[in-house]
């Protein structure tokens, strides 16, 4: 099964910009579908955006032209690049892989969007 670690959460002013990361273990990553999810306190986790192995990507409504998802598969590594930050974007985010049904989960970074 897949290891997944995120990274790049943290605290930022409405308006700016953060830049997660999730590295993923093994040698078969470029197979894999990934994925951004966030939950927000007393909410659902909802889908953020998506990268299949061909690069196709699928956004959120709410984050449409302010993130971006992309990969790279020499360094097992997936992004999500988030701009414009407003306090509603206030979440653990979680890196989902997924292959063949089956999926598989990282433990979460916080980002908090704050003045």
């Amino acid at each position: 099964q897949v290891q997944l670690v995120e990274s790049g959460g943290g605290l930022v002013q409405p308006g700016g910009s953060l830049r997660l990361s999730c590295a993923a273990s093994g040698n078969i990553f470029s197979r894999y579908t990934m994925a951004w999810h966030r939950q927000a306190p007393g909410k659902q986790r909802e889908l953020v955006a998506a990268i299949t192995t061909g690069g196709t990507t699928n956004y959120a409504d709410s984050v449409k032209g302010r993130f971006t998802i992309s990969r790279d598969n020499a360094k097992n590594t997936v992004y999500l690049q988030m701009n414009s930050l407003k306090p509603e974007d206030t979440a653990v985010y979680y890196c989902k892989s997924l292959l063949l049904g089956f999926d598989s989960w990282g433990r979460g970074t916080q980002v908090t969007v704050s003045s």
